[in-house]
């Protein structure tokens, strides 16, 4: 079934509206305008991002349903299954859209995703917004109305319930708190410090040394001496010439400053400034301490998982189950869940002697069931025997009555 809306696939902005970010986007104190463009040429910012988009993006996301008496099923008969799983429109891929989302996310604070309805106002495409192309309007009984700008500068009202607006952390509770300004000043003097590093590269930021002469030179002597010393000697192509003093020419270097070689220092510091912004390790932008080792960066990576993308798995999915699931199919036991198992199999021997203890090895009495361990696993349960407490495996079998009366013969 062909579904005409008011907007372009290739959405984007109007002439108007990218003169008006350009002109008129917000500067750090370090003097470099700061905006998701901008932030995008900032490594760590970046990184932080792409870490936490992908993050989202990696995981199956899938629908299941509840099983009466425990357990759960996917719900593969429901209409929202693949649009979740694997095609939520025609040219994305689940993987793309979740992807888009995290970005916007990260870096907006917000992503919108238009519900495409078909017939019996089911959903059967899913379409991300631009974050910049949207406006959100509360009135005073709390009702919200999106205002989307299309490609042609028009401006489309959409009613709360077509649209899946997903937030970040929020001041009011309507419209997240966008991380690049949050992030503004740091995301500034990173670029400031990396712009100073390139042009210290390509032209030197500051003299090496001074070339001095006792001699009166005339104007065009030396023009010709500066062009044939860069010639001769400057740019990196030139490093560690030799160079011929004649004419009473004389080099004196200059010492390198607490700035200069502090500089490797404070570009270290920016990028876990830049990770605290975005709750991100540095190690997961390739930042990693001298004295992290095999063991401390598996840990590392767990941590990740459960600090960084676990909040992120649990605000969508319950976004997801509030916009995109009616009252009703809540209550039939529907819900959606990132399959996140998988990020935490580095520590499958750790979690396995856990578990084995939870189930009274070792003579230590059981505190947890088979079943409740596969629930912890996201697996079905077993059943019958596997949902009641096991006993010690070194405890040996109950005497018989009147078997401490007998006597040996």
């Amino acid at each position: 079934m062909k579904i005409n809306w008011p907007w372009s696939r290739k959405d984007s902005l109007s002439t108007s509206d990218l003169y008006r970010e350009l002109l008129f986007q917000a500067s750090s104190k370090s003097g470099i305008p700061v905006n998701w463009k901008t932030a995008l040429q900032a490594s760590t910012a970046f990184g932080c991002a792409r870490v936490i988009a992908e993050g989202i993006a990696q995981v199956p996301f899938k629908l299941f349903k509840e099983r009466v008496g425990g357990g759960m099923d996917p719900a593969k008969d429901h209409h929202l299954y693949e649009l979740l799983y694997l095609k939520p429109n025609e040219w994305q891929t689940s993987f793309e859209l979740r992807e888009q989302i995290g970005l916007h996310l990260a870096f907006k604070g917000n992503a919108y995703v238009y519900k495409v309805r078909g017939l019996r106002n089911k959903i059967v495409e899913l379409l991300a917004f631009d974050p910049n192309s949207v406006e959100v309007k509360r009135d005073k009984d709390w009702g919200r109305k999106y205002l989307v700008r299309t490609f042609d500068g028009r401006q489309i009202e959409v009613a709360s319930e077509d649209m899946w607006h997903l937030r970040g952390i929020s001041w009011d509770g309507v419209v997240g708190l966008e991380g690049v300004k949050l992030a503004k000043e740091v995301i500034g003097l990173a670029l400031a410090m990396e712009e100073h590093s390139a042009r210290m590269f390509s032209n030197g930021a500051k003299p090496g040394g001074i070339l001095s002469t006792d001699a009166n030179l005339k104007e065009d002597q030396i023009k010709i001496l500066r062009e044939s010393w860069n010639q001769t000697n400057g740019g990196n192509s030139n490093a560690y010439n030799t160079a011929i003093m004649f004419g009473g020419l004389k080099w004196t270097p200059l010492a390198m400053t607490g700035v200069d070689s502090q500089h490797l220092e404070q570009r270290r510091f920016e990028v876990e400034n830049t990770c605290r912004f975005f709750r991100v390790m540095p190690i997961m932008v390739m930042q990693a301490d001298k004295a992290a080792t095999y063991a401390s960066s598996e840990n590392m990576f767990i941590a990740h998982v459960v600090h960084t993308l676990m909040p992120w798995y649990t605000r969508i999915e319950q976004s997801a189950d509030v916009n995109l699931l009616t009252a009703e199919e809540r209550k039939q036991g529907y819900y959606s869940k990132f399959m996140a198992q998988a990020l935490l199999r580095g520590a499958s021997k750790d979690r396995s002697e856990y578990f084995a203890k939870a189930l009274g090895s070792g003579g230590s009495p059981a505190w947890m069931t088979q079943d409740e361990v596969r629930a912890m696993e996201e697996m079905n349960p077993m059943g019958d025997s596997a949902a009641t407490l096991r006993e010690p495996s070194n405890v040996g079998q109950k005497p018989t009555q009147g078997a401490s009366d007998a006597t040996p013969a």
